[in-house]
């Protein structure tokens, strides 16, 4: 299975790096065509202003060669506009036109021609093949030569610099001028021509090289991006997301959202029932982010769901969460967690905090309130902790909002944090508003706060309301 993976996974990159070669290729096929249409411009502007005596290149010369030379520049521009540049064959006619417009411009005027012999170099560079670079090379090496000996009967320039009679015209080619020829103008230009194609492969090389480094981290990146929206989803799985959430329970109604930082975040939210009369609802926030703070979100909620039974404190469920976290903790996470359970029959909350944000309750007809308590120690953070329980009563028609850090210290461009000042006025103007509606417009009011800055932590938000008692047990505790 190792192997297949291994096999699979070559074959793709393979797959994507020679995509992208044939993507770059059909670019720089329509870059090369462009700059051979450029130098058949240049050559035209050259031809018009020797006629018109600004230049002095002998006009029998300059008539012969320019029209063949311009001809093939502008062939590339002809075959990719009928192509598109996407046949493989097409570099090779491309870099073999612009080759032999060299050719015959370096034949017909030697000394104005061998700085052109750079031009095919260096178009052959971007298409990130050595292979191409190098036979590049070879024909326009050995075009080169040849345009000089060519030169010494048809052209003008090089010549007269070996002999010394005035009568051109009537020059004589021997074996020592050829000779002198090949020693002073063939081999030294041939060397820089050597030069410079080491200089055009190497770079070739080195950034075919790169793009396919790019090529294999873009596939990686794609590769962790997939899973991470797989995880993402399976985080999502696995809180209650399906509202309403037990439409067959008149007693209560409840909503809840997370909102992740990243991908994959570490807050977590939980509601479910313990038994027939007792609904917990749980909250938390792991430090960190990212995967890491996910995983540990999953050992956390899965502990306290497991731990949660009836008639056993929150208190002694909480100690023994924490020591069972503390005993597979090697990163050194924690978790700030609220726990509470609702008594569906007589309505008494009883809740347990280990280092959460305060909740906030609004009394039936009142606004939300902060209900101050003092937390525990988080989850996590040290082996031996005790938590204490506590309780309180709720009468039909009240409401508990729970959150994490991420709704106060959301932040804004000016580096100002929303608040808890913020989130109590939100919380007071909608206190008549259903879980389902409430949390929208606090999201809204912190989106509208926050504006482009980037939001650096997880945003979950749960909201309960004890609607009425089950039939057959509610105590009005508060006559």
């Amino acid at each position: 299975m190792k192997t297949y993976k291994n096999t699979k996974s070559t074959k793709i990159n393979t797959d994507m790096e020679l995509k992208a070669l044939l993507e770059n290729e059909a670019e720089a096929n329509q870059y090369a065509a462009k700059c051979l249409a450029v130098c058949a411009g240049v050559g035209t502007l050259a031809w018009l202003f020797n006629i018109l005596g600004i230049f002095i290149i002998p006009a029998n010369i300059m008539n012969i060669g320019m029209p063949f030379t311009i001809l093939f520049f502008l062939i590339p521009t002809l075959l990719c506009k009928i192509t598109g540049g996407k046949p493989l064959w097409a570099k090779y006619a491309i870099v073999i036109c612009g080759i032999t417009s060299i050719f015959i411009l370096s034949a017909a005027m030697p000394k104005h021609g061998v700085l052109a012999w750079a031009v095919p170099l260096a178009l052959s560079c971007h298409y990130y093949s050595k292979k191409l670079t190098k036979l590049t090379l070879i024909a326009s090496w050995i075009l080169f030569s040849a345009s000089i000996y060519v030169g010494m009967y048809i052209g003008e320039g090089d010549l007269n610099l070996l002999i010394t009679e005035p009568d051109i015209e009537n020059r004589v080619i021997t074996g020592q001028m050829l000779f002198e020829a090949s020693l002073f103008f063939v081999l030294p230009r041939a060397l820089i021509l050597l030069g410079l194609s080491s200089i055009c492969t190497t770079v070739a090389g080195r950034t075919r090289r790169l793009l396919e480094r790019q090529i294999r981290d873009s596939e990686e990146r794609q590769r962790i991006s997939t899973e991470l929206d797989v995880a993402t989803r399976i985080q999502a799985d696995m809180l209650p997301c399906i509202f309403p959430a037990f439409p067959e329970r008149p007693e209560f109604d409840i909503y809840a959202t997370m909102n992740p930082a990243k991908e994959v975040g570490g807050d977590f939210y939980d509601f479910f029932m313990v038994d027939e009369t007792h609904l917990a609802i749980v909250i938390a926030d792991v430090s960190g982010k990212g995967v890491p703070a996910a995983l540990f979100m999953v050992i956390g909620k899965t502990l306290i769901n497991d731990h949660t039974r009836p008639d056993v404190d929150l208190g002694k469920v909480f100690t023994e969460v924490n020591k069972l976290l503390c005993q597979s903790n090697n990163e050194g996470l924690f978790i700030t967690a609220f726990e509470g359970v609702l008594d569906l029959v007589t309505g008494e909350f009883c809740f347990v905090n280990a280092g959460h944000e305060m909740p906030f309750i609004a009394k039936s007809g009142n606004a939300y309130e902060p209900y101050k308590l003092r937390p525990g120690f988080v989850l996590a953070g040290m082996e031996g902790m005790k938590y204490q329980s506590g309780c309180i009563q709720l009468s039909p028609g009240d409401k508990i909002f729970q959150y994490t850090d991420g709704v106060t210290e959301a932040t804004n461009t000016a580096n100002e944090l929303y608040g808890m000042e913020r989130l109590t006025n939100i919380l007071v103007q909608n206190t008549a508003k259903s879980p389902a509606e409430l949390l929208p417009v606090v999201k809204a009011d912190i989106d509208a706060f926050v504006g482009e800055a980037p939001q650096f932590d997880d945003i979950t938000m749960l909201c309960v309301t004890f609607v009425k008692a089950m039939d057959g047990g509610f105590t009005d505790y508060s006559s």
